[in-house]
């Protein structure tokens, strides 16, 4: 199994910045793409950003210039900075992993419990 441990969510005024962070531990043979994934109240999940593990990336049209994600492949950890944030950015982030435990185990998400980030004044 894999865990992921989602850090550095919290209340912050519009316009400003937060960062967070995810570290996956357990029983990992290879990790490949990581993301993060946020759910507003009433709303349904939805993809905010993703990373290959060559460091490709995508984004949500909704977020795009304003948060970026990266990863630490040595410390299998991925980070989301984002930056003018927005009331409508409020919501719990999940983080998402695709990994493999084994070599000849298939590759499975696996997700994180969530940390919510609140924009308001």
């Amino acid at each position: 199994q894999v865990q992921l441990v989602e850090s550095g969510g919290g209340l912050v005024q519009p316009g400003g910045s937060l960062r967070l962070s995810c570290a996956a531990s357990g029983s990992i043979f290879s990790i490949h793409a990581m993301g993060w994934y946020r759910q507003a109240p009433g709303k349904e999940r939805e993809l905010a950003a993703t990373i290959t593990s060559g460091g490709s990336t995508n984004y949500a049209d909704s977020v795009k210039g304003r948060f970026t994600i990266s990863r630490d492949n040595g410390k299998n950890t991925v980070y989301l900075q984002m930056n003018s944030l927005k009331p409508e950015d409020t919501a719990v982030y999940y983080c998402n992993c695709n990994a493999k435990t084994t070599a000849w185990a298939v590759v499975t998400d696996y997700w994180g419990k969530g940390t919510l980030v609140t924009v308001s004044s």
